[in-house]
């Protein structure tokens, strides 16, 4: 931690001793966004080559939205969510075809920062959703590929800035819930005396989960102290959560049909807990030039506990012993004893799979920012640099289970140790250090043409300590410049056209370096098993477009945007599914592509607000290759499937049609409704094309709320209005893995929610 003192230290000293401001600094009246991640909202948005686009407080309202996850996936254009977990709280973000999840061993693509450092956590690249304290939001930013925002934003990054007693004043309590056992509750205060400011807020959300065996429990905080003055500001912030969460992941389609709420094995759960500490301060040395620094510690701790199916039965040679894999392969336990058969006839056995991951990372970024014109041209410049260190332990085992008639996987007490069945326990230890240097700049060449240059290098070295036996150990390093170039012309003073160009680089999570060898796969997201060299990941994006904004006097106003983008990956990861039951691991998949549409437009008149968008996104493979997918029906008798270019990537729905739109009924009442359609997609295991896509859907939602006082609103929500039954996610299983089932379909698929309800409470004081 002397890092990080070090760092708090630097930033005290940049303030002052002087008198302080008696009132905030009014913001300029033009849009400005993000130039970097730890800068403040300092850019005219028509001077950025790129489609960026932002959420505010209002648009998180739980009055439109049950959740934060819910409200990206209503409001940003082209972000899709799936569902891998069987979680509401825990769903992926997919973006211009690339991945936020929570699900380790998902491959990521996207970078997410809450106040200027990055939370995508250490282990995978991972993306906890439910560790952000959403009512704490001020701002949200999802910004296309950018090489400013450092490792993994492949597709982009997503930026939050939180409030703080500056940015928000009050108090506010709310209380809510509805379907399936949800009820929260929460609040925040925040507040201004002087130079010194302070915001804190709290919720807790409990929720029964519309699926068998779903409960989740969250208690997540946010708390900021302030202070500044004419030319400084610093603030110290905490997160912190300890988060229960529970849900199965994808079900045989075929339970599905039978009731929508059927689950398959379980216990699936996980425990997230996390503290997070952060100090970030802003100095302004001139009218023109500034300092921006942050250092933070994040602490994060998960357990999971997994039930699964596994391939164990009674030895051929011997019914009285267990095999694992075969009829042959004997089973064998941590103690290097041989595994008696003691179990009645016609058991089905499973085996419980748990994790602990404790990580800790810190590190910190300092950069500058100046404005000063050059030759007379208004002009934006950043440079800064960034250094991230994080330690990962991770241990895992297995326990040996039966399965009974409710498909609850129950443990034997004998935990299973069979290296050469990839099924043994883990200890590893992960160091990683990732290091960025980077500028970027914005120059005016003319009143209408801004032309923006500038360019990053990574450093990521990746120290893996196998603390069990050796297979484990490695050690890689992974660096890259990668440039960014565009320019943006304002037509006239309403309409902008931009076109960019821009690189990024994702070096191989600890995960993927420990789990890449398909002679020796990993029990997916369970366990690691050798360490060979995986290629890091570089994207080409270019992207063109326009935006504009029409008044439209006593009628209204009408905000829009066209665009087109390309991504293309050289030595993209991916993971790939082994032959043996639940194991996976992770190559390179050569080149991918993916390319499509975006357009958007939004109307606000005095008493009605709309928008609508679409997106088309063609993502394909570009190589050819041949790729491990059992229980695929177009698989070969070796369980081999053949990609060639042009195959599209699974799990990336090609259309996406959003709409909404709300009125003021009266001064007090309001009614919305919006319709989220997502087009078709194909199974994961399925890059080959050649099985039936999961089908497209489209919900519709309701929303209303009503002022009853100057203080006091009631709202209420409808989600999924027509009841629709709807897949988001799919893959492959072995339906004979639990005979009495009488399952034949390999589809397993991740089912949407149904109808649900929610109504809320909120008091300002």
């Amino acid at each position: 931690m002397a890092w990080v003192r070090v760092a708090v230290a630097w930033m005290l000293a940049l303030m002052p001793v002087r008198g302080w401001a008696q009132a905030p600094v009014q913001l300029p009246t033009i849009e400005v966004v993000e130039s970097s991640p730890g800068s403040r909202a300092d850019l005219d948005r028509d001077k950025v080559p790129a489609n960026i686009q932002s959420l505010s407080a209002p648009d998180l309202d739980h009055a439109k939205s049950p959740d934060l996850l819910q409200a990206i996936g209503q409001y940003l254009p082209g972000v899709t969510l799936t569902d891998q977990t069987g979680n509401p709280f825990q769903l992926d973000l997919i973006y211009r075809g690339f991945t936020a999840s929570p699900v380790l061993g998902t491959p990521q693509g996207i970078a997410v920062y809450q106040n200027g450092v990055r939370i995508n956590e250490v282990f995978g690249d991972t993306v906890n959703w439910d560790l952000i304290p959403e009512m704490a939001i001020n701002r949200m930013t999802l910004v296309p590929n950018n090489p400013i925002y450092g490792l993994n934003a492949l597709g982009g990054a997503l930026s939050l800035e939180m409030k703080n007693g500056f940015t928000y004043q009050g108090v506010e309590g709310e209380l809510r819930g509805g379907s399936f056992g949800r009820r929260g509750v929460a609040g925040q205060a925040g507040g201004q005396n002087g130079h010194w400011s302070g915001y804190v807020t709290a919720d807790a959300v409990n929720d029964d989960g519309w699926r068998d065996h779903s409960p989740s429990r969250l208690r997540r905080m946010y708390a900021d102290v302030g202070v500044r003055d004419e030319k400084t500001e610093f603030h110290v912030n905490f997160t912190g959560a300890s988060n229960n969460l529970s849900g199965i992941t994808v079900t045989p389609i075929e339970l599905l049909n039978r009731r929508w709420q059927n689950v398959y094995t379980w216990p699936q759960t996980t425990h997230n807990t996390l503290a997070f500490l952060t100090s970030n301060g802003n100095y302004k040395a001139t009218d023109t030039l500034s300092f921006q620094g942050n250092a933070y510690y994040r602490g994060f701790w998960q357990k999971h506990v997994d039930g699964n199916t596994a391939e164990l039965q009674a030895c051929s040679s011997n019914p009285l012993l267990l095999c694992l894999g075969d009829d042959v392969t004997l089973l064998f336990d941590t103690n290097g004893q041989i595994v008696p058969n003691t179990f009645p006839p016609n058991t089905v056995f499973g085996e419980i799979d748990r994790t602990w991951t404790t990580a800790n990372s810190f590190g910190g970024s300092v950069q500058a920012t100046s404005t000063n014109q050059v030759f007379g041209h208004d002009n934006h410049f950043v440079i800064g640099v960034s250094l991230d260190n994080g330690r990962v332990q991770f241990t895992g085992n297995s326990e040996l289970g039966t399965i009974g008639p409710d498909l609850f996987v129950t443990g034997t007490g004998v935990f299973i140790d069979q290296p050469a069945g990839d099924v043994a326990p883990v200890r590893l230890l992960a160091t990683t250090r990732y290091t960025g240097i980077y500028a970027t700049d914005t120059l005016d060449v003319t009143s209408k043409l801004a032309v923006t240059a500038g360019g990053r290098f990574n450093v990521a070295h990746i120290k893996l300590q196998d603390e069990i036996g050796t297979a484990l150990n490695g050690e890689d390093t992974f660096s890259r410049f990668n440039p960014v170039i565009g320019a943006s012309y304002k037509i006239t003073p309403e309409l902008t056209a931009y076109v960019g160009y821009s690189e990024a680089n994702r070096a191989p999570t600890p995960l993927e370096l420990g789990c890449a060898d398909p002679m020796r796969p990993c029990l997916i997201d369970n366990f690691l098993v050798s360490d060979p060299k995986l290629k890091q990941v570089v994207s080409h994006t270019y992207e063109a477009g326009t935006r504009g904004r029409l008044d439209l006097g006593d009628r209204g106003k009408l905000t829009w945007s066209l665009g087109v983008f390309r991504t293309s990956n050289d030595d993209d990861i991916i993971n790939v599914a082994s032959p043996i039951a639940g194991h996976g691991f992770f190559q390179n998949g050569g080149k991918t592509r993916r390319e499509g549409v975006e357009a958007s437009a939004s109307y606000k008149q005095d008493r009605w607000t709309a928008y609508a968008n679409y997106t088309f996104i063609d993502a394909t493979f570009q190589s050819r290759l041949t790729l491990s997918s059992p229980n695929n029906p177009a698989a070969d008798a070796n369980e081999n499937i053949f990609v060639v270019p042009g195959n599209h990537i699974p799990a990336i729905p090609q259309h996406r049609f959003k709409a909404g739109a709300e009125y003021a009924v009266t001064e007090s009442w309001k009614v919305g409704a919006d319709v989220n359609v997502t087009g078709s997609q194909y199974l994961v295991g399925d890059q080959s094309n050649q099985n039936p896509k999961v089908p497209a859907y489209g919900i519709v939602n309701l929303h209303t709320s009503y002022q009853v006082s100057k203080h006091v609103e009631v709202f209420g929500l409808v989600q999924n209005l027509f009841n629709r039954h709807y897949y988001t996610f799919g893959t492959f299983f072995d339906p004979t893995a639990i005979p009495f089932l009488g399952l034949t379909d390999p589809r397993t698929l991740a089912p949407g929610t149904p109808l649900a309800v929610y109504a809320g409470l909120r008091a300002t004081f």
